[in-house]
């Protein structure tokens, strides 16, 4: 039986994944906030460009004004709003579930409890977004970083909340196989918490120094900051019993003992060899630009509030979420020399 589908926030993330099942043939529909992008979708479509290709397709769009047109209720909904704004999204969303309909999570950062006290356990399904660099660079045009595909790559992991593999997961697997590979596992916590030790470290990062990928990858104390970002959220992760997937090809253990000479002369090598990849800038990096409100009390300040419950300093990440804090306040710039500032606050 065809799913009826909508995306919640399309953003970037929303935009590309909505774009592309679209494309396939379901039967999908945006709701968003933001007034100009849903016009432009209506009048000429979404264009998709950037990997693995560029199309343009005609596509269902409204107005978060405009819900009360909706008459039938929705199979999947697929929730892509910031994580801030996940609250408001799902009891907003609640009431256009069918009895049998779940949301997935396609954000970053741990939402998937709250959403689940919201409108139960039993329909959440989490979705982990690996190797996705997309931005949405102006109303209907959602851009993906250029780069090589891997043959066993799979960018999308979903999984039940209960780590069951379940039919409705095997059926979600293939429709989001239709954008790019997904894979149903029985780990999904230790894949967020995996994603989680990536975003908490990229993002406040190049936010905070306005820097991109290659210049984060030059600069050693950078890598310095990065890799106590990871060490800290890992070791927090390990605490909490979490079975954490490689992060960046590498065993959460050796992320917890980035301390150690050898372990860090390793990871050290891998970032600087960041230098000659693609140049892209984070979620976080894009907000701070647009003066926009960041996910940092959702990301390091999550790893922080955790930490502190497990008896586990993260002191690098506790600067950090004040040096973004400091900057969403406009009462610093994001800037390189930002990284002397994180280094002294946390001791290093």
């Amino acid at each position: 039986m065809e799913k009826k589908i909508a995306v919640i926030g399309a953003g970037a993330v929303g935009s590309y994944i909505g774009a592309h099942l679209t494309k396939s043939g379901h039967d999908l529909t945006f709701i968003d906030m933001w007034g100009e992008h849903v016009s432009f979708m209506k009048e000429h479509g979404l264009k998709v460009s950037g990997f693995p290709n560029e199309f343009t397709t005609p596509v269902k769009a409204l107005h978060i004004t405009e819900a009360q047109e909706i008459r039938e209720a929705f199979d999947i909904i697929l929730l892509s709003v910031k994580s801030y704004d996940t609250e408001w999204a799902t009891h907003f969303a609640k009431r256009f579930l069918s009895p049998n309909g779940y949301i997935v999570s396609a954000q970053n950062c741990m939402n998937d409890k709250l959403i689940g006290s919201i409108i139960g356990y039993q329909r959440v399904i989490p979705c982990v977004l690996c190797d996705y660099a997309v931005q949405l660079w102006e109303p209907g045009h959602v851009q993906r970083r250029e780069e090589d595909q891997a043959k066993e790559r799979y960018s999308f992991r979903i999984g039940e909340l209960n780590g069951k593999i379940s039919p409705r997961l095997i059926e979600l697997s293939e429709i989001m196989g239709t954008i790019d590979g997904s894979l149903a596992t029985a780990n999904i916590w230790g894949e967020r918490w995996s994603k989680l030790a990536l975003n908490i470290a990229t993002n406040p990062l190049q936010a905070l120094t306005s820097l991109g990928s290659q210049g984060l990858a030059k600069d050693p104390r950078a890598r310095l900051i990065y890799a106590q970002l990871a060490k800290e959220c890992i070791q927090v992760g390990l605490e909490l019993n979490y079975e954490i997937e490689n992060v960046h090809g590498f065993e959460p253990k050796m992320w917890a003992n980035a301390d150690r000479g050898d372990v860090y002369e390793e990871l050290d090598a891998w970032m600087a060899s960041r230098a000659h990849g693609p140049e892209w800038r984070s979620s976080m990096a894009q907000d701070v630009i647009k003066g926009r409100k960041t996910e940092i009390m959702e990301m390091n300040g999550y790893i922080v509030a955790r930490g502190r419950e497990m008896n586990i300093p993260t002191p690098v990440n506790a600067a950090t979420v004040e040096i973004i804090r400091q900057i969403e306040a406009n009462q610093l710039e994001s800037k390189p020399e930002n990284v002397e500032t994180v280094l002294s606050m946390a001791g290093l």
